[in-house]
């Protein structure tokens, strides 16, 4: 374990806040994945998935992965679908515990509020398909996850310390 965090979940659970919050608390630097392949990219995600597809954006993820195998402390917040590949999970675990921030679907739709930038709720009908995603992800996100925080009600400072109390009872 490389002394880092990895935070799970599907998108609008908090985990961009709550990692800028966790980070800062325990003095590490926060990294978002998919910030890293736009960088990258010099384009969006959705242009790539718009332009390139998913499988295109998910060998991305994969290659950044390979690439941050030797990361010290660093919160790193994934990209919901991150870990819908085996290899991405394994590589994931070497990093350092996976983290999964949970939140309701309303919860999720209302944060999400009319954000064009996610790929995979374009069209209509959001909340059909957020519940629907969830449906499919969510038995993947409980079986890898090393402690699940619910972030529906809580802010992201009480979540970060939910996680800051883990990580230390971890490292004992």
């Amino acid at each position: 374990m490389n002394d880092n965090i990895v935070l799970i979940g599907f998108m609008g659970v908090g985990k961009s806040e709550v990692g800028r919050v966790l980070a800062a608390g325990l003095g590490m630097k926060y990294v978002d994945t998919d910030s890293l392949i736009e960088k990258d990219q010099g384009r969006s995600i959705s242009d790539i998935f718009e332009l390139r597809g998913e499988a295109y954006f998910r060998d991305l993820e994969s290659k950044l992965l390979e690439k941050m195998k030797d990361s010290k402390k660093q919160v790193i917040s994934t990209g919901g679908g991150m870990v819908l590949r085996e290899g991405n999970v394994k590589k994931l675990k070497a990093l350092g515990p996976l983290v999964l921030l949970t939140s309701r679907a309303d919860v999720i739709e209302k944060r999400l509020g009319s954000s064009v930038d996610r790929p995979l709720l374009k069209g209509k009908d959001r909340a059909k398909k957020i519940v629907d995603i969830l449906k499919t992800r969510d038995p993947i996100y409980n079986k890898i996850a090393d402690l699940i925080v619910d972030t529906s009600d809580a802010s992201p400072a009480k979540a970060a310390d939910v996680i800051v109390e883990f990580y230390e009872g971890m490292r004992k």
